[in-house]
């Protein structure tokens, strides 16, 4: 009988390759179309089931959109999404949004959600940051209607952050933080 022995070095390139072999650079796929499609139809969503949304938009410096984020929560939660970066309606960046939470909290939705940068110092500060918001939050949502009641550390400064479009079943009370990381998908 062979006995195997896994050292800390193995158990380290081990995990290793697994991570890079899941980061696609995204090279030659059609997942900034993909993405370009979501932000669009998110937008054009946005405007119409919020019309004051257009003006505001059009006065931001930038909007971040994320057109559908899906979170899981028990007692520990996660959310991930991907979206675009627009300035006066063209794409110039994509971001993933990774989200964890910690609290009294359980279920499942999908949301969108967008950041609109209200002067190019605050969209300057967030391209050239880690990413990172931290947030407290109360938050519930069914599929017939959704709120959230909550403030995130962006909106201290020039940013106006906007939930929409919640739909699955989630309750709870948490303390979360979001990375907005900058891809190539």
């Amino acid at each position: 009988m062979t006995e195997m022995m896994m050292t800390r070095r193995g158990l380290v390139l081990g995990a290793g390759t697994l991570a890079l072999a899941g980061c696609g650079n995204g090279i030659g796929s059609n997942g900034s179309a993909q993405i370009d499609a979501r932000v669009a139809a998110t937008e054009e969503y946005l405007f119409r089931q919020y019309p004051g949304t257009r003006d505001l938009a059009t006065r931001a410096a930038g909007v971040l959109y994320m057109p559908l984020m899906t979170e899981v929560g028990a007692g520990f939660g996660g959310a991930f999404g991907r979206g675009a970066l627009r300035i006066q309606g063209v794409t110039v960046d994509y971001y993933s949004a990774a989200k964890g939470s910690f609290g009294l909290q359980i279920g499942a939705q999908q949301y969108a959600h967008a950041l609109f940068f209200m002067t190019p110092a605050a969209l300057e500060n967030f391209r050239r940051s880690s990413g990172w918001a931290v947030g407290g939050d109360v938050r519930y949502a069914t599929p017939e209607e959704g709120a959230s009641i909550g403030k995130e550390s962006t909106e201290l400064n020039d940013v106006i952050a906007l939930v929409f479009g919640q739909q699955g079943l989630i309750a709870g009370a948490t303390l979360s933080g979001i990375k907005y990381t900058r891809i190539i998908p």
